[in-house]
């Protein structure tokens, strides 16, 4: 009898792997950003993501959220973040529209005001596969990945200072997609 029940688990859980298998071999699986996502995948994801990050250690922010941090996060965010996650008061870059799932407007709604400091850090520290979100560690010292961090967190209570930090100097999405290389100027004739 217990043989049987063991038989039917085994059975049973190999059919469902069999099953989730032939679903993408086949195609079946929608792939194109612009397709709706595969039944329970923003729910997978989001308790993957908060069930793994539940684990891990919640360190206090490593300087404090002083004028002088959040404006130099808001330089850094502007170079690094505003192409996906937009600027105050700026429409979405073409890059951010064609994301799926759809980079969080940071400077819209409650942002990630709501999350505590140490997950927003991790999150610029090691990116979020399958999001598009990237990693910056190596990229960004981290004093300024808390940088950023404190910015995003006082989003919804920046001074002016930052506020014009932020519209300093806005560039075209291209620009903020490839700072290294804007676009040519047409030459005058």
């Amino acid at each position: 009898m217990i043989k049987g029940i063991l038989l039917g688990i085994l059975l049973g859980i190999l059919l469902v792997a069999g099953s989730v298998y032939l679903y993408f071999w086949s195609g079946n699986a929608p792939v194109a950003t612009t397709a709706p996502p595969i039944p329970f995948e923003r729910t997978l994801a989001r308790l993957g993501l908060h069930s793994y990050l539940d684990k891990l250690p919640h360190p206090a922010p490593q300087v404090p959220a002083d004028e002088a941090n959040v404006i130099a996060g808001a330089k850094i965010y502007k170079e690094q973040c505003a192409t996906c996650h937009g600027l105050p008061n700026e429409p979405k870059s073409a890059v951010a529209q064609g994301m799926f799932p759809a980079p969080p407007e940071l400077f819209k709604g409650t942002g990630v005001t709501d999350d505590e400091e140490w997950e927003s850090y991790w999150k610029v520290e090691n990116g979020i596969r399958l999001s598009g979100m990237p990693r910056f560690n190596g990229q960004l010292t981290e004093k300024q990945i808390w940088q950023v961090t404190v910015l995003v967190k006082n989003a919804d209570k920046i001074p002016e200072s930052v506020k014009k930090e932020l519209a300093a100097g806005a560039s075209t999405p291209m620009e903020m997609a490839m700072p290294e290389n804007p676009p040519a100027k047409p030459k005058k004739k």
